[in-house]
């Protein structure tokens, strides 16, 4: 299926990889958003589980290996044409993630990779809706 104005939304995974105060993210090297950061994922192929589809697109695109521990939540990003077409349409799984392995480098469709301090996360260009997500991640647990 296209992912330019696609027939249905495109299901995808996102990885929340904390560590302290600081948060892993990627810099897009392709469009759509070619430039702007976000959280490390991409889409599910058919046939995978959503599980292996996180640990692969987050070592494709940054070289670590990551265990999912929770889903987060359910985010959906749909980027609208100039005529207010749904030109992309996507269903992100984002879950917190733990590093297990591998070694820090940008690979497949990143620019580049770092980890953010929460502090710097507004001098970015982020992917709309990512800043909220990673507030909400990051917010202490309240029992």
């Amino acid at each position: 299926m296209p992912r330019r104005y696609p027939k249905h939304p495109l299901p995808g995974v996102g990885a929340l990889i904390l560590r302290r105060n600081s948060i892993l993210l990627v810099q897009r090297a392709r469009d759509p958003l070619k430039g702007y950061w976000s959280l490390p994922g991409g889409l599910i192929e058919p046939g995978e589980k959503i599980a292996d589809a996180l640990t692969r697109e987050v070592r494709e695109e940054t070289g670590l290996i990551v265990r999912p521990k929770k889903l987060f939540e359910i985010f959906e990003r749909i980027i609208l044409d100039v005529e207010g077409r749904a030109e992309y349409h996507y269903i992100l799984h984002d879950y917190l993630c733990r590093v297990v392995g591998g070694e820090l480098l940008a690979g497949d469709d990143a620019a580049r990779v770092a980890w953010v301090p929460r502090a710097k996360l507004k001098d970015l260009q982020l992917t709309e809706g990512t800043l909220a997500v990673i507030e909400r991640a990051l917010r202490p647990v309240r029992i």
